[in-house]
């Protein structure tokens, strides 16, 4: 009988830079709570090598059973697969791969890990899914408009400076999501049940910009994605308007669980001690 000891399974973040991926720490504590003797590690990959490496995990040289994909890969990552699933094909785009018999599949978890992460810290937010707004319309925003179409939003509306990039995600997901120009929030947020930014502002005390959330019903939800700081620009400025938030860290924990049960075949779960640990870390490393 084999031992699975002796060969243990290993996977890969791989972005340029990654260098400052929490996902090594994220899997490398679920591994050591399931006991595992498996490894997660950072790969570091430029784009023009990109194509090289994949054929490496195809014909196993690589020694990975599979792994995530972060910026500025997720595009060639779907493209270079042999089965993307439908999610992925939607998007154009994937963030987790896995060998199924020689054949190398992908998915996206990102719309997975956003959602989880707004049913985990405000519990009940889809009670009412009447308008979701959504700034921004780069590669993020993508997950999280089909994840809240697939929820069951009625209106999603996507801002942007550059509406033309807008409206092309409208296209790309169907008649309930509607762009519109930056200047359109105040008439957008009236009566929404869900702010969510998608945007980097405000990341790592970049500009951000005031935002009157008053118009919102009473009892909506404002999110970030961005989580470095946890509490952005954006979620402050909601906060001192007395509205209920919930920060992005969630996102990134939660996305990692189906590729962690796919790579090393037990469930993790998102517990507050993890929560805590990648908070220490992000903020031993601020």
């Amino acid at each position: 009988m084999h031992d699975s000891r002796e060969t243990p399974t290993r996977a890969f973040v791989t972005g340029f830079p990654v260098r400052h991926s929490r996902s090594p720490k994220i899997h490398g504590y679920w591994l050591q709570q399931f006991g595992l003797a498996g490894s997660y590690d950072a790969v570091e990959i430029e784009p023009a090598g990109f194509p090289n490496f994949i054929v490496s995990i195809k014909d196993g040289s690589a020694g990975f059973v599979g792994g995530n994909v972060t910026i500025p890969h997720k595009e060639q990552a779907f493209a270079l697969a042999d089965a993307p699933d439908d999610l992925a094909g939607e998007l154009g785009a994937a963030n987790t791969l896995f060998l199924r018999e020689g054949r190398l599949c992908a998915t996206n978890t990102d719309g997975y890990g956003f959602l989880n992460n707004l049913d985990d810290r405000a519990p009940g937010w889809t009670d009412r899914k009447y308008r979701a707004v959504v700034l921004g319309a780069g590669g993020a925003s993508r997950a999280v408009i089909q994840a809240l179409r697939d929820r069951g939003f009625g209106e999603i509306h996507v801002l942007n400076r550059t509406v033309d990039r807008a409206r092309e995600l409208a296209d790309r997901f169907g008649e309930r999501i509607h762009a519109a120009p930056l200047g359109a929030l105040p008439e957008r947020l009236a009566g929404a049940d869900l702010f969510v930014n998608t945007t980097s502002l405000g990341m790592d005390d970049s500009d951000s910009i005031d935002i009157d959330f008053s118009p919102m019903r009473s009892g909506a939800l404002v999110t970030d994605i961005v989580y470095v700081p946890l509490i952005t620009p954006i979620l402050a400025q909601a906060t001192e308007q007395d509205m209920r938030i919930a920060d992005g860290l969630g996102m990134l924990l939660h996305q990692a669980v189906p590729g962690f049960e796919t790579w090393f075949g037990r469930r993790p779960q998102v517990t507050p001690e993890l929560r805590a640990r990648i908070i220490a870390d992000m903020e031993s490393h601020g």
